[in-house]
Parts: structure tokens; sequence; C-alpha cells
């Protein structure tokens, strides 16, 4: 009875209304059928659907009628929305007759100097080119600035970081030793990044927070300790730890998660220790380890040259002094016979 009354009163509103009404009004419920074909079970309109019933609102008064499947305010949302894209767009159009746009090479510069420098703003990038010889000024200068891409490299922060307190920092870390019994030997040691040094060094089965406080005592002893001390985040480094490395005064610096590039002087320094003597060597046990890395620490500071040191030893290695073209060079061996350092002969 209810749908028979509704088809009554729709024929009998059609009669009276005029044949345009009648014809955009067809054409809307149609529409509507279509996009409920095309889109089910799911009903999402298109953007040709939002941009029909948007162009409909603008050319016909009755267009609130034979909305069935959103309200007449979400057609005025989506209006209202096309028209920021609009001008949006066309403000990042190119402007004819304006200013002369900056060239590939000024936005790519502009682009580097953001990334290598993320405290400049506009004014200082702006100055920078100028005395670059580039004429352009300083709101195109921030246009581009606002556009460039805002994700700088942790590694390079913290390389720089690394590069800048390299004198202030120590870094302390373990490395493990396998016996000829199949034990194994837990080598701790703390090591300076300005000349590489080794600053302490021990040998244990059991290691534990306890056991590296005091080694870290033993490290600096009345020595003043460096500013920041930089180590992983390995369960033996726990509060204890971090409570004696803050009453020492220094500053307890983690690494972030599986990230060893972040202590990689000392991370060097175990992969030098173990292709210079652990890898041709059968530990027997605790005392024997101890004595060998006690004559390669030795052998490290004294004996052999770094790249990052300009090829020169922790200890600052003296260069030799021939007084003639047929000096005698002496071949001096280093643990056991592994190394050897030449010297010229008095």
């Amino acid at each position: 009875m209810t749908v028979s009354l509704r088809h009554l009163l729709g024929w009998i509103v059609s009669a009276f209304s005029s044949r345009e009404d009648l014809i955009l009004e067809n054409l809307a419920l149609r529409q509507q059928l279509l996009t409920l074909h095309a889109t089910r079970p799911r009903r999402r309109l298109t953007a040709l659907h939002k941009l029909f019933w948007v162009a409909l609102r603008r050319f016909w008064s009755g267009w609130t009628k034979p909305l069935v499947l959103v309200t007449p305010r979400t057609v005025v949302s989506w209006h209202r929305a096309g028209f920021r894209l609009y001008w949006t767009w066309v403000s990042r159009a190119r402007r004819v007759g304006g200013g002369r746009r900056a060239s590939k090479e000024v936005r790519v510069l502009i682009f580097r100097m953001v990334a290598e420098n993320p405290t400049w703003g506009a004014p200082r990038i702006h100055g920078e080119l100028l005395k670059l010889g580039f004429d352009l000024s300083e709101r195109s200068v921030s246009r581009w600035v606002r556009r460039a891409p805002r994700n700088p490299d942790p590694a390079k922060r913290w390389l720089t970081f690394l590069k800048n307190h390299r004198e202030a920092i120590a870094a302390m870390d373990f490395f493990t030793v396998p016996t000829l019994t199949f034990g194994v030997l837990y080598c701790f040691f703390v090591i300076g990044h300005d000349r590489r040094k080794i600053l302490h060094f021990n040998v244990t089965q059991n290691p534990n927070a306890v056991w590296v406080a005091e080694q870290l005592r033993e490290a600096w002893a009345y020595k003043q300790p460096h500013r920041f001390l930089l180590f992983d985040r390995d369960s033996k480094f726990g509060v204890d730890v971090i409570s004696v490395v803050r009453d020492m005064g220094s500053q307890p610096t983690r690494t972030t998660f599986r990230s060893p590039w972040q202590n990689g002087v000392a991370e060097r320094w175990v992969g030098s220790c173990r292709r210079d003597l652990l890898e041709h060597v059968i530990v027997l046990n605790e005392r024997h380890l101890k004595r060998l890395m006690g004559e390669y620490v030795r052998y490290y500071h004294e004996d052999r040259t770094h790249l990052g040191l300009a090829k020169d030893t922790p200890a600052g290695r003296p260069t030799a002094i021939r007084s003639g073209a047929r000096s005698e060079i002496q071949s001096l061996p280093r643990l056991g016979g592994l190394h050897h350092r030449y010297a010229v002969a008095a």
C-alpha cells in the first residue's frame, strides 16, 4: 500500500513539474543506479561521480530531491575540496610575466645546502647563494627551502657528532674468544677515540655489572675520564654501570639497537685484534689470553700503523733517519713472529 502511494504521488508531481526538471531528475537517479551497480557490495563514489554532483548542484536548483546515496552536505564538502585543489594547483603553476624561475642548478644547490646544514634557514642560504654569484630573491629561496626533503641521514648526524667530540669520547665493549676446551672467555676493553689507544682491557669467564664497574674505575684510576663514554645496549651495561659512569664525571651514551657502526672505533679494533692475533692462535685459558692480549696491545700502540692516524701509531712512532742509501734495515719480530717491526740499524 505504501509503495503504491509513493508511486502515485511521484506520478502526480511529475505531471505538474517541468520537462527540464524531469530530465535532470531521471539523469540523477540513473547515475546513482549505475554507481550502485558498479560498486557493489562496497558503495564508494569515484572522482567522476563526485564531479557530476558538483556540476549538477551548480546548474539545477532541485538537485537535492533525487539524492539517495549521499546527503547534500557531502556534495557541498566535495565542492569545497575541489575549490581548494584548484587554487592550490593555480598557485603552483608557472606564472606568465612574473619573476624568473630558479634554474635546476640553483634548486639542486638549495636542496644540498638544506641537507648539509639542517639548522640553516632561507636568509642564510640566500646569503651563500649571493656570494656564489646567483641572482635571485630571498622569497624564491624560501619557497624552495620549504620544498626541500627533510629526512637527513642519521648516519651523517652521528658521524658528525663523533668527529666533533673524538677527543672527548671513549668507548667500551666486549668480544668473545673460544678456548681449547670449548669454553668461552670474555675480553673487555676501553678505547679512546682521539688516538685509538686502549685505555684498559681485562679477561673474565663471568662478566657482570659489578665486574664492569670495577674495570671502569681501573681504566682511569686517578686520571680525568673522557667526557662521553660510548657503549651498546648489552645487558651487562645496566643501571649500575651507568651510575658508575656518571659518578666518574663522564656522560653515558648508548648506541641504538643493532647499530654496531655507531661504535665503529671499537668494532674496528676488535676486527684488527682478530685478524692480527686471535685467528692465528688457540687460546688455552684465561691466563694465556691475558698474556697474548697484553703483547698485542703493546704491539698495537707502539708498532702498528693506522690509516685513521695518517699512518702513525697511537703512541706516536718516530720516523727513522737514514744516514745513507745503504743503511741496514733490521727486522724485529712481534707476537711470536706473527708480525714484525722494521728499524734502521744504528
